[in-house]
């Protein structure tokens, strides 16, 4: 037997079954990745979950005139364990934010966050005791689209956007380890791995001290 990093006993079959999914099945995974990523990025499913005003915009983005349901993301779920995105679209005040690590932590791996306007993204205009001066306190966002409120033309960009980004990640970056953890990698065009890797070293080790 062996000793994990995070102090769990694992047995020979752990160690074995953990070798197999970094090796024979992530390397499996990542030959198809254009088909799952686009798979994936033509079935996002929202969050039903709005805060303030750009809530509005929201939902006006979700209306026939704009029509998000032509980028395969028209399926906004009750429950977050059935949404892969979270579309933070308000003021995130201080009381608030335990309750958006809650519902971003009961949501399944994939999963993506989009900053709709500048209440979410920065504060906005409330620099005050009880508003979060970005959602990005607690938890990690992917794209951040500005304004006040952003129109839902501004939305549709940012999930054209989120489409990109998800066309480039690693599909086996979400298998997961044995003690429950994703280890995220994504690459992008013209970065240094090594900085990603050490992005993503550092990440986990401030998530293993909290």
């Amino acid at each position: 037997m062996a000793e994990h990093d995070e102090g769990f006993v694992l047995t020979t079959v752990d160690s074995i079954t953990n070798f197999v999914r970094r090796t024979v099945a992530a390397k499996a995974i990542d030959l198809g990745a254009p088909v799952v990523n686009w798979a994936r990025k033509s079935a996002l499913w929202p969050m039903t979950f709005g805060l303030a005003c750009c809530a509005i915009e929201m939902m006006a983005t979700g209306a026939g005139r704009f029509d998000i349901d032509r980028f395969g993301a028209g399926v906004f779920r009750p429950s977050p364990r059935q949404s892969d995105l979270i579309i933070i679209a308000g003021t995130v005040t201080l009381k608030m934010g335990p309750v958006v690590r809650r519902v971003y932590d009961q949501m399944p791996e994939p999963k993506w966050v989009i900053s709709m306007g500048a209440c979410a993204s920065t504060g906005g205009p409330f620099d005050s005791y009880s508003t979060m001066q970005g959602v990005d306190r607690t938890i990690p966002v992917d794209v951040y689209i500005p304004g006040c409120p952003p129109r839902p033309e501004a939305l549709l960009y940012g999930l054209m956007r989120l489409q990109d980004i998800i066309m480039r990640e690693a599909p086996s970056s979400y298998i997961f380890d044995s003690d429950g953890t994703v280890h995220r990698q994504r690459s992008f065009d013209g970065e240094d791995q090594l900085q990603i890797a050490q992005a993503n070293e550092a990440a986990r080790i401030a998530l293993a001290a909290k």
